[in-house]
Formats: structure tokens, C-alpha cells, sequence
């Protein structure tokens, strides 16, 4: 990969979508075999704009031989060619990575602490620290929906999301924590970023509840890769 700040795939199989029985399963033929498989979907949101019949997947075998499925969506295919990261999990280690290598500019005078903080009943992606010893919650989202170059989250309603957002503008306000919402999205087709306040209208509210007790509301670009996912440029925001 090009940059310090990527992960890598390991190698992957093509296949075609077919359906999706749940959230967490799609069914898929096999390019090479044609067999019909069922593999594991680590991304549980709609996908309708992603995943349409015959859509070109990219598969990896699961690591574990106790798991049910056999393989795991890595990758989706737009109709415009654009590789998608469907493996949610690969925003918050990527995310970590920038956050450690101080490339978020917003937040480089801060360090992480831990991951998976506990806090007042909730748990937040990212506790880091600055050198005067205040602390910083950072909540990190991965962004799969793109329309027209605009990134938009999230593409399915999402109470927990929104009562995040405003538990940290709250302890922000309050002045205990600072706090940060964090946008990865895992294309590399966007050209600015705003919540879908039309799938969601909570959510937006409460991104401009953050906004206005002040803090950082952040989106960064993935280029997305056959290979490998590389961390990249930062997006501005548009929040109405």
C-alpha cells in the first residue's frame, strides 16, 4: 500500500450478489465456481444504493473454521466502478491509526488513552488526553453512502447514534469532557460531507446540538483498493 496509515485486505474472491436474507448475511455466487455461498455482512446498515442484484463483491475467507459462514464481505462495487468497504470495524482501526500518527488536524495536540471508554453509561470509540490533562471522547461512524461526490450518514435510522452525539454534547457543555464525532467514509467518490437529515432527521439534530456546544464535527476519505483501504484527505461539512 502507499501510505503508513492503510490496512491491508490479504487476498480476496470475487462473486456476485444475490441476496440478503438479514442484516448480517448476504448470499452470493462465486465468479470462478459459480457455487452459492453465505457470508457474513460486518455492516448492518440499509446498503440498498450498494448492494443490487449482480453487484460485484469481494470476499475473504473467514479466519476461524468454527465460524457458520465461511466467507466475509470485504467490498462492493458501485455501478460507477467505486470499491466500497463494507467492514465497519476497518473505520475505527484506521481512525486510531490517524488519531496516533496525529493527522487529524483538529485533534493533533491530543493522544489516545483507550479505546472502548465507559462513561456515564455509554461507551465512546476514543478517550484521549492533552498535555494539560484534559480529556477528549471521540465518536467514530462509518459512511458507505454517497450521492452525487456528497457522503452522507447514516443510510438507516439510528437511536444509539443520535443518543451518543448528545450525550458528548452534553458532557461538553457541561465542561467534564471535550468531545469529537469522527466520520470515516470508506469510498473514495465523496467531496463533502453532511447527515442525511432526510433518513434520519434525529441524528442531524443532533450533529447541530454538537455543533453549537462546540465541538469538532470531522470527516476523512478513504481510497479503497483491491488491496487495501489507505487513510486520506479530510472533507468539509456541511451541517444545515
Amino acid at each position: 500500500m502507499r501510505s503508513q496509515l492503510s490496512l491491508e485486505f490479504g487476498e480476496l474472491v470475487k462473486a456476485r450478489f444475490v441476496e440478503r436474507p438479514n442484516r448480517f448475511v448476504v448470499h452470493c455466487r462465486l465468479e470462478q465456481s459459480g457455487e452459492l455461498v453465505e457470508a457474513h455482512l460486518a455492516d448492518p446498515g440499509r446498503l440498498k444504493e450498494l448492494l443490487l442484484p449482480g453487484a460485484l463483491l469481494y470476499l475473504r475467507a473467514a479466519q476461524s473454521a468454527k465460524r457458520r459462514t465461511k466467507w466475509s464481505v470485504m467490498l462492493v462495487q458501485t455501478s460507477g466502478s467505486v470499491l466500497v468497504s463494507l467492514q465497519s470495524t476497518l473505520a475505527n482501526q484506521l481512525a486510531e491509526e490517524a488519531l496516533r500518527a496525529k493527522v487529524v488536524g483538529a485533534l493533533e495536540q491530543w493522544d489516545v488513552v483507550r479505546a472502548e471508554y465507559p462513561y456515564e453509561g455509554s461507551r465512546f470509540d476514543f478517550l484521549m488526553e492533552n498535555t494539560a490533562g484534559s480529556q477528549l471522547l471521540v465518536e467514530v461512524k462509518s459512511c458507505t453512502l454517497v450521492q452525487e461526490g456528497m457522503a452522507m450518514f447514516p443510510d438507516a435510522v439510528t437511536a444509539r447514534g443520535a443518543r451518543h452525539v448528545h450525550k458528548l454534547a452534553e458532557l461538553h457543555s457541561r465542561g467534564i469532557v471535550q468531545g469529537a464525532v469522527l466520520f470515516v467514509v470508506q469510498r473514495s467518490d465523496a467531496r463533502s460531507f453532511k447527515p442525511a437529515a432526510h433518513i434520519d432527521p434525529r441524528f442531524a439534530q443532533a450533529l447541530q446540538v454538537a455543533r453549537r456546544a462546540g465541538m469538532h464535527i470531522l470527516a476523512y476519505k478513504c481510497q479503497v483498493e483491491e488491496e487495501g483501504t489507505v487513510w486520506g484527505p479530510q472533507l468539509p461539512v456541511q451541517l444545515v
